[in-house]
């Protein structure tokens, strides 16, 4: 298709067709010059592997052409990250440009609220709130727990406030899901300190919300040998923002879209409780080299800062 009048820009019509806009003109001066237009070139590869592509991402409809790619390799479905591309954007199934630039920015954690960069789960937790508004039972507080290593989402706790005791709760759902996982209480799952022969504290990062700098959430966190609380610094989201990323991917993932069918609390409850078990079990995580929370959780050295940390300590020939 060559585009002869001016009614539209260039570049917006290079983008109806799908073609950068170099190409573009390429084939205009190809055109003018009545020489013809190369291609299309048969795509073999991208033939085969677009019916299943298009069946992963149509089961998946919030996630882009890696994640997509990542599914299809566990599941034996062999083909490059640019063929899944291709063979998506084919049926128009890629996310928009720039779906998910907020959410990168989101997902830069700063390490200013701890000394060194954790190498295993249960080192540093992050808890926050986050809202979301029904159709018909107004708006309700998610509090959870996350595990900055893992990414590993520990439970909700949904109420209509955001008070202490509601951190308080969230707090508690993390120690008995980690206990789960572990099969002993939390305080035996920790290493122990060899200088004084404690276990090494779990640090529980939040913001400065009132419900957390509360006498009850500080006497709660007293109470408790595994735990050491920090707050970020004022203004500064992003020193907590694996828990603010994490809930981005819920709301844009999953409430948001199925916003007209979440309008009772059992409601929320119910889809929060889905999109955990896909967070957990079934996403892959591109922070973690697609692997699944869970798998990083149970085995650490998926997790690609140990193999950084690996090729560090190869010498050089």
């Amino acid at each position: 298709m060559i585009r002869e009048d001016a009614a539209m820009p260039v570049s917006r019509f290079a983008a109806l067709i799908g073609i950068p806009r170099r190409t573009y003109h390429r084939r205009l001066a190809r055109h003018r010059h009545g020489e013809p237009v190369k291609g299309p070139w048969p795509s073999p590869q991208v033939e085969r592997i677009e019916p299943v592509a298009a069946k992963y991402a149509g089961h998946w409809p919030a996630w882009g052409h890696r994640k997509i790619h990542a599914l299809m390799a566990v599941d034996g479905h062999l083909a490059s990250t640019s063929t899944v591309e291709r063979a998506m954007r084919r049926r128009g199934l890629l996310q928009p440009i720039g779906y998910t630039g907020e959410r990168r920015e989101l997902a830069k954690a700063r390490k200013a609220a701890f000394a060194e960069p954790p190498t295993r789960p249960n080192q540093v937790w992050q808890l926050d709130f986050s809202e979301y508004e029904t159709t018909t039972a107004g708006t309700w507080r998610l509090a959870g727990v996350t595990d900055y290593f893992a990414k590993y989402e520990h439970g909700w706790h949904i109420s209509p406030t955001c008070t202490g005791t509601d951190a308080i709760a969230a707090v508690e759902i993390a120690i008995a899901e980690a206990e789960r996982l572990g099969g002993k209480p939390l305080v035996q799952l920790l290493p122990v300190n060899p200088e004084t022969g404690r276990p090494v504290r779990i640090k529980l990062v939040t913001d400065n919300g009132a419900a957390f700098k509360g006498a009850a959430f500080a006497r709660f966190i007293a109470s408790q040998p595994e735990l050491v609380h920090i707050r970020t610094r004022g203004r500064s989201p992003g020193q907590n923002g694996v828990r603010e990323r994490a809930f981005g991917s819920l709301k844009y993932e999953h409430l948001y879209r199925l916003a007209d069918q979440i309008a009772t609390l059992d409601d929320l409850c119910r889809e929060a409780d889905t999109y955990l078990r896909i967070f957990n079990q079934i996403r892959p995580h591109e922070a973690l080299a697609f692997h699944r929370p869970i798998e990083v959780y149970h085995d650490p050295s998926l997790h690609p800062i140990h193999n950084i940390q690996s090729k560090d300590l190869v010498p050089e020939a």
